[in-house]
């Protein structure tokens, strides 16, 4: 159980999405702190739901 806003949280958003690596890096989500995990989450997920 990870809670909203924890980096485990936001990894669990980004792999529910098909999200694994970094876009450009391509290192393991794990790897990064939490506040690029959230710029992604951003990115890649809230805006295209829009």
């Amino acid at each position: 159980m990870a809670y909203p806003g924890s980096k485990g949280w936001y990894v669990k958003q980004l792999k529910e999405k098909g999200i694994y690596q970094h876009p450009v890096e391509r290192k393991k989500l794990e790897t990064y702190k939490t506040y690029i995990l959230r710029k992604l989450y951003f990115e890649l997920v809230v805006d295209k739901d829009k």
